[in-house]
């Protein structure tokens, strides 16, 4: 069989990928948390409602999401090569976790939203009018 690329050379292709792929996830929760904290400055010196609070706790959970996907991309990656059924276990454990993680940080923002977003509706013509 032709052997394009040995083994130990897409394992190293593959270790720089990983790399990448969790720095990426890094920076996008580094990035997200150091804007949510200016954000966060910003509603605490306004002293807003906590409409202010939830939306910037929204604006955070969105990067933390987002990066956990990253992470979770990288481990992935770096059981892709020839993977041993450690690896795999442990893939599936550190898959469990991290999706368990999103579902409920999703579901926190998405209740989160429809808060803030039934907050700043204006009310309906007539609404109050009696």
């Amino acid at each position: 069989m032709l052997d394009l690329l040995p083994e130990e050379t897409l394992r190293e292709i593959v270790d720089l990928l990983v790399r990448l792929v969790e720095a990426a996830g890094a920076i996008v929760i580094f990035g997200g948390a150091a804007v949510a904290f200016v954000r966060f400055l910003l509603v605490a010196v306004r002293r807003s409602d906590d409409n202010g609070f939830i939306a910037v706790r929204l604006f955070l959970g969105r990067f933390l999401a987002l990066g956990l996907e990253f992470q979770l991309a990288s481990d992935v990656l770096r059981t892709a090569i020839a993977p041993t059924f450690t690896q795999i276990g442990q893939l599936a454990a550190i898959a469990a976790i991290r999706t368990a993680l999103n579902f409920f940080l999703s579901r926190e923002i998405e209740r989160e939203g429809r808060t803030v977003n039934a907050a700043s509706r204006p009310p309906a013509p007539g609404a109050g009018n009696a």
